[in-house]
């Protein structure tokens, strides 16, 4: 498993709106190239987001499921990109200040290539994919805050 961290120059509402909007997976999460489609009321447990993962012509179509939903705090899914595997993937927002956010983001393979095999090399390319995933999460949002999107 690997788990990251990174400091958002955003109020705890702004970062989690981000989080709520299926449609800003794809600007955000690496490795995701397309949003296909969401359930209504994402992310609610039980909610999928349904994207494509990949490059082109090689694009794989799977889904993520909301395990866990604590609006402003938590979220939990189970991401699928088969034949690569099933990951879980947990984010927790901290409240650092009226405006900053800590975002803390784990990753574990549960099916798979990646659950069967446990490795440092696995660990340090995870740990290094949710730095950058985190990175883009945190230009986003902060983007829309300098774009004049409300702020919290």
């Amino acid at each position: 498993m690997a788990t990251r961290n990174i400091d958002v120059s955003a109020g705890i509402d702004e970062v989690w709106a981000v989080l709520a909007d299926p449609w800003s997976y794809a600007n955000w999460v690496v490795g995701t190239v397309k949003i296909r489609d969401a359930d209504p009321g994402f992310p609610a447990v039980g909610c999928t987001l349904h994207h494509a993962v990949g490059a082109w012509p090689l694009l794989l179509e799977d889904e993520t499921k909301v395990l866990e939903c604590e609006p402003g705090q938590r979220l939990v899914m189970q991401a699928r990109g088969w034949p690569a595997g099933e990951a879980r993937v947990d984010l927790v927002l901290h409240a650092e200040g009226d405006d900053l956010t800590r975002v803390v983001m784990s990753e574990r393979p549960t099916q798979g290539p990646g659950a069967w095999v446990h490795n440092p090399l696995l660990d340090a390319f995870l740990a290094r994919r949710l730095d950058e995933t985190l990175d883009r999460l945190r230009r986003l949002v902060e983007g829309h805050r300098r774009d004049g999107a409300p702020q919290s």
